[in-house]
């Protein structure tokens, strides 16, 4: 999953956010969080602790799934084992970032990297930037497995354990270790970016953290993992597409074989959330519009260079302009989350889950109607300098 995505935007300029309100709002006077801290301030140079914890920007609730739910998730471990892990790939059948990359041990290493640096040149600044926060967001990977080591009745307790929801998020994770690796080493050999300001950005990313709100409950979890990664398969695919475009036939094939994994993902992380409707209907219902309602919290939006106090929303802007993720790609990632769990044929609810199946069902048209009306109202875009690829400028 990466769980990688931008925050979502209806428009150029002014943002009406699904995933969460502009980052203008986030920062307050006196409150130091990983992602705002200036290398050059005072406080930061007499600082022992270069990394505050993130300000929580809500009051933060934990632990919120009922005790007895446990046994739900501990009966599902014979399940899981025999439908979560087939959807795993054995190593030596995986791919590995050295297939795609030129060579070291090869006497024609660097003509091969020439060729790539020579097949970069076409790629423009706006797709670079968001090639380049899609791979920042990908290497904050230790945040996310922490994520989902924080979650009730299926945490890894030991480090090696060998439940299957255990096995599973170390071997989810170290599939997803290729996709940042492989990105990483490619804009590397490209030329065309700043990679101490990339590697600033995600030693800031990775000391900040994250919230997505999903409250040490697999519920909530589980269908937050489900949305994201179906939205990370739609954005690697369409900055596959846009490399194709663009002439780099290599690149497309790099952000294919990544779309590839996270599809495979998302259908492991689908079939947990269809199991639970199956076992608990009302409180899985209850959980999908809980999680709806809050909206979903992209991972990376503490993402900061050192620089730019808005980077996260700079960087979301683009990939919506781009088309690499947009308001309308949300509104159908939930229109076919509804579908695939058959929420509006759900029976037997509760009358808090009938309104919960009703809202989430209502919800996507009401997201693209939102849309309409903000692309109405875009207003003249800016231009933003991005200290990522040199402190270019492009229109947002």
């Amino acid at each position: 999953m990466a769980l990688k995505l931008t925050s979502l935007t209806f428009q150029h300029q002014k943002f009406l956010s699904v995933a969460l309100p502009p980052v203008t709002n986030l920062r307050a006077p006196n409150v130091f969080m990983a992602s705002t801290l200036r290398s050059c301030s005072k406080e930061v140079e007499n600082s022992k602790k270069p990394f505050s914890p993130a300000r929580e920007v809500h009051v933060q609730v934990t632990h919120s799934m009922p005790p007895q739910n446990m046994e739900i998730f501990k009966s599902m471990e014979d399940w899981a084992e025999k439908n979560i892990l087939v959807h795993l790939k054995p190593i030596e059948k995986s791919w590995q970032p050295h297939d795609f990359l030129p060579d070291p041990t090869s006497e024609g290493f660097f003509e091969q990297v020439k060729e790539l640096r020579e097949r970069s040149k076409a790629l423009p600044d706006d797709y670079l930037v968001v090639l380049v926060g899609d791979m920042i967001t990908e290497e904050a990977l230790p945040t996310y497995q922490t994520m989902l080591n924080t979650l009730d009745g299926v945490r890894d307790k030991t480090g090696a354990s060998p439940t299957p929801w255990a096995v599973w998020i170390r071997a989810w994770t170290a599939e997803e270790n290729r996709h940042g690796d492989l990105l990483n080493k490619y804009l590397y050999l490209s030329g065309r970016v700043d990679m101490k300001q990339i590697e600033k950005t995600i030693q800031y990313l990775i000391g900040s953290g994250m919230d997505p709100q999903m409250e040490n409950n697999p519920y909530l979890g589980f269908i937050y993992t489900s949305f994201q990664e179906r939205a990370t398969f739609i954005a690697h695919g369409n900055t596959a597409r846009l490399a194709k475009e663009h002439g780099d036939m290599k690149l497309a094939q790099i952000c294919g074989i990544i779309a590839s994994d996270e599809k495979r993902h998302e259908t492991a992380y689908s079939k947990i959330v269809e199991k639970l409707f199956e076992i608990d209907a009302d409180g899985t219902v209850l959980s999908f519009a809980d999680m709806m309602r809050k909206k979903i919290m992209m991972p990376a939006h503490l993402m900061y260079d050192g620089r730019d106090d808005n980077l996260f929303e700079h960087f979301s802007v683009a990939a919506q302009r781009l088309g690499v993720y947009t308001a309308k790609d949300y509104a159908n990632i939930l229109e076919f989350l509804v579908g695939r769990w058959n929420v509006e044929k759900l029976t037997g609810l509760s009358g808090d889950g009938r309104k919960a199946q009703e809202y989430v069902c209502g919800l996507a048209p009401r997201i693209r109607r939102l849309e309409e009306r903000a692309q109405g109202r875009a207003k003249q875009s800016s231009i933003i300098p991005f200290s990522w690829i040199f402190d270019r400028e492009i229109n947002l």
